[in-house]
């Protein structure tokens, strides 16, 4: 039993040379961060929000931003004490110990390509239909997996496919080339978004935000929870992708001040956006109107103001939204699994670093062609909260981790604190909470299932060849 709960030594860790290029800066972390964040979340989980909470979903935005912040502020503090590569797999090894590492970096693992893949499906119907916009048309058998659309017969997602492809092959080619190509397409995305404010906020009319909370905190419309709060639970998962920013610590110049201000300048700048741009949306349409536009919420300001012009220029932006959010879980993905491979808990094969590209070139490649093999073959609806409760699963480890931390190793420097502990934590664990138990009893069994197949990787290969393992040869 004392075997699965060895834990890793924080000046060890430190104490190693990485062979990852250090290059990113604070903005670089910042645009990483913004990159995961923003994407599908405002351009189109705006339309499904407005529905729940009417114009109040600005609240429901902050109060799911005050959520991830209390989750950001003990990544922070992690990031500032283990500006290790591996998030929350690397603070559940020093705070929990094996087993729970490993637990939560297979979940991880999951998360990330479920993430990466259902938001290329997303990014495939952008695209297609800013080619139709200019003529050009992909057969419908290729736009889909099958049995994705009812009463459409379709066999592959060929974009969704690509867009995956060409990503991975960024990433695997170094550091310097991914930054520069998330950092060009974030700015691009930002312009785009605040041109879309900065033309439709002429035509907000204040009476469309009246009444601004149609269902109160919390109420029940036709068997359905409607209100404040639900509008919270649905674009919660809008910031989700923040905390892939401290998988990048060993290839951050100065990892344990840069990293916290990452983390947290990405979360206050995209809820800045979230919050204007919500209030922009649901002053400009009456929020029942985004019923007719559930999928492309933003088309309906368009509508409304007659400026069809902004709608090539919008889809731009979209589709460049869900890139970035599509290359950072990509990126993340490729640094657990190589965490995890340096450790002995996976085979040597995923955490080979290439010495022309300096990156785990192997590893990067095999998850994602799986990732993309997945957005162009696979249904995604049905797994796609799998992608929530892995999520919430290591933001409630993060933070009680931070908890155990103060308590055990008081005296170890951190290069930021949390502040409000032990009351910050607590208040993260009791929203990630929350959140889980409104998870439907489907998602459990298969979060369960791919627990038990990792439980079977694990003690089949993992803990032998644990380099904690005093039987390793060559182990620390």
């Amino acid at each position: 039993m004392t075997s699965l709960l060895r834990k890793k030594n924080i000046n060890v860790l430190i104490s190693h040379a990485s062979p990852l290029k250090r290059t990113l800066r604070t903005w670089d972390l910042t645009f990483l961060g913004i990159g995961a964040i923003i994407g599908t979340g405002i351009f189109v989980l705006t339309g499904k929000g407005a529905l729940t909470a009417g114009p109040a979903l600005s609240i429901s935005f902050l109060i799911a931003a005050i959520c991830c912040g209390f989750a950001g502020l003990c990544y922070a503090e992690f990031a500032s004490m283990a500006p290790i590569a591996g998030s929350a797999y690397t603070y559940s090894y020093i705070a929990f110990g094996e087993i729970i590492a490993f637990i939560i970096g297979w979940d991880l693992i999951l998360e990330y390509a479920l993430s990466a893949a259902t938001v290329a499906v997303g990014w495939s119907g952008y695209f297609v239909n800013l080619l139709d916009n200019f003529g050009l048309h992909i057969p419908t058998a290729l736009t889909a997996a099958a049995g994705t659309t009812p009463g459409v017969t379709s066999y592959f997602n060929l974009p969704a496919f690509l867009v995956v492809l060409i990503i991975t092959w960024i990433i695997s080619m170094g550091i310097t080339q991914t930054k520069r190509v998330n950092d060009a397409m974030v700015i691009v995305k930002l312009l785009v978004i605040i041109l879309f404010i900065a033309c439709t906020v002429w035509f907000i009319k204040p009476e469309n935000w009246h009444p601004f909370s149609p269902y109160g905190w919390y109420s029940h419309q036709n068997g359905t929870a409607v209100g404040i709060i639900p509008g919270a639970s649905i674009v919660f998962f809008s910031f989700i992708g923040f905390d892939s920013v401290s998988s990048s610590a060993e290839e951050t110049i100065n990892p344990s001040k840069t990293l916290p201000r990452g983390i947290l300048l990405s979360l206050i700048i995209s809820t800045i956006l979230y919050f204007c741009m919500t209030l922009t949306m649901t002053g400009v349409v009456r929020y029942p109107v985004f019923r007719k536009y559930i999928n492309a919420p933003v088309l309906a300001v368009l509508a409304k103001t007659g400026q069809s012009w902004l709608s090539i220029i919008v889809s731009i932006g979209a589709i460049l939204g869900m890139t970035t959010v599509i290359l950072v879980q990509l990126y993340g993905q490729s640094r657990i699994s190589y965490s995890m491979s340096r450790d002995g808990l996976f085979p040597k094969f995923f955490g080979q670093v290439d010495e022309k590209h300096q990156t785990p070139f192997k590893g990067t490649w095999f998850f994602g062609i799986i990732t993309s093999l997945g957005a162009g073959l696979i249904n995604l609806n049905i797994l796609s909260e799998l992608v929530n409760i892995g999520t919430l699963t290591a933001f409630i480890l993060v933070s009680a981790g931070i908890l155990i931390m103060r308590y055990t190793q008081p005296d170890l420097h951190r290069g930021f604190k949390a502040p409000g502990v032990p009351f910050t934590p607590i208040i993260s664990i009791i929203f990630c909470l929350t959140l889980v138990a409104g998870l439907n009893w489907e998602t459990w069994v298969r979060f369960f299932v791919w627990l038990a197949l990792g439980m079977a990787l694990y003690f089949g290969y993992g803990r032998r060849h644990s380099h904690l393992n005093p039987n390793y040869k060559g182990a620390d």
